[in-house]
């Protein structure tokens, strides 16, 4: 099934005729689709009410650098300044995780959306697409962070989804715009990338995505359309069964598997329950690449949002008050 990005602040016609195709799963927004609060709100009910069936609306807000809402909004500290705090005090670090995780879900549900794709699951050690979006270096400390972000998630009332499955933090290349590849050993990846994942999953994580990274001791291909990472690895090794997306089809690392009806065969062949495609150039032959059929959406509608809090009653939350608190970037500096 598909996740699709749609072009600015309102649905264009083709966008409304686009989300009643049985194989449109749901949308992703970005900061092109932001204007304000209460606009987003706005277009999540007008998503909902062109789509045929349920859509999950998704999108990307883990703070630093990438926060695709931000007037409005409050102003979330990167993943890595959560994971410095923790020399100081682990601890209190590790709240922070939860409290962060708790305070993003929350106004992300409240303005209608149903998931954000959270928390990065990587290891910092210097990629050029993950930087300060990635807790720690160590992967001991992000297996600690991860877990404690999942648990905040889950507190304020939103699945949490992994990423980049089984780990991007340890290539250079930014996969948005050429191909990564990691050519170490799978022990190696092993006992570094998979120990966040793992901490994750036993931490109750509901999904991840793939990684676009090519690990050629492992698998030729790139990792989501990898059936041996996805089902040798992920679902048998590691034991994982929730829902597997891909990464955005039109990122440059994707193009290796060819066109975009190409790249989403793969994926889905693969194991992948869900292929994003990101830029609204890619949906038209997206949508023209699925069949009209019947698509079984039961796992997808385990990520729906478990809780819609109205956005005034946010700031009467105890802990919603006292994590906004705790993440100013005053009192963490």
């Amino acid at each position: 099934m598909l996740i699709i990005g749609v072009e600015s602040h309102v649905l264009t016609a083709a966008e409304r005729e686009y989300l009643k195709h049985p194989a449109v799963a749901g949308v992703i927004l970005f900061a092109r689709n932001f204007a304000s609060r209460a606009q987003i709100q706005e277009l999540c009910q007008e998503i909902r009410a062109n789509a045929k069936l349920y859509p999950l609306i998704t999108v990307d807000q883990e703070g630093g650098r990438v926060q695709r809402f931000r007037e409005g909004y409050f102003n979330l500290p990167s993943l890595e300044r959560i994971g410095e705090s923790a020399a100081k005090d682990l601890p209190t670090a590790l709240e922070l995780a939860k409290q962060h995780a708790f305070v993003m879900c929350s106004e992300i549900l409240a303005s209608g959306l149903d998931l954000s794709f959270a928390p990065v699951a990587d290891l910092g050690l210097g990629n050029l697409a993950i930087g300060n979006r990635a807790f720690a270096a160590n992967p001991e400390a992000v297996s600690a962070f991860v877990a404690a972000y999942v648990e905040g998630m889950h507190a304020a009332g939103m699945a949490a989804t992994l990423k980049h499955f089984p780990g991007h933090g340890s290539v250079r290349e930014d996969t948005h715009f050429h191909q990564a590849i990691d050519a170490r050993a799978f022990n190696d990846i092993e006992a570094m990338d998979l120990q966040p994942f793992n901490a994750g999953f036993a931490a109750g994580a509901d999904a991840v995505m793939m990684a676009h990274v090519v690990y050629p001791e492992i698998a030729p291909e790139p990792a989501g359309y990898s059936w041996h990472w996805i089902n040798n690895v992920l679902k048998s090794h590691c034991g994982f069964k929730g829902v597997v997306f891909s990464d955005d089809i039109g990122m440059a690392a994707a193009e290796s598997a060819g066109g975009v009806a190409a790249r989403i065969q793969q994926h889905l062949t693969a194991g992948c329950d869900a292929v994003l495609a990101c830029p609204p150039a890619c949906v038209p032959d997206a949508i023209n690449s699925m069949p009209i059929m019947d698509y079984p959406r039961e796992r997808l509608l385990t990520l729906r949002a478990r809780t819609t809090p109205a956005w005034d009653t946010l700031a009467l939350n105890p802990y919603f008050a006292a994590s906004v608190r705790a993440l100013d970037s005053d009192r963490m500096a």
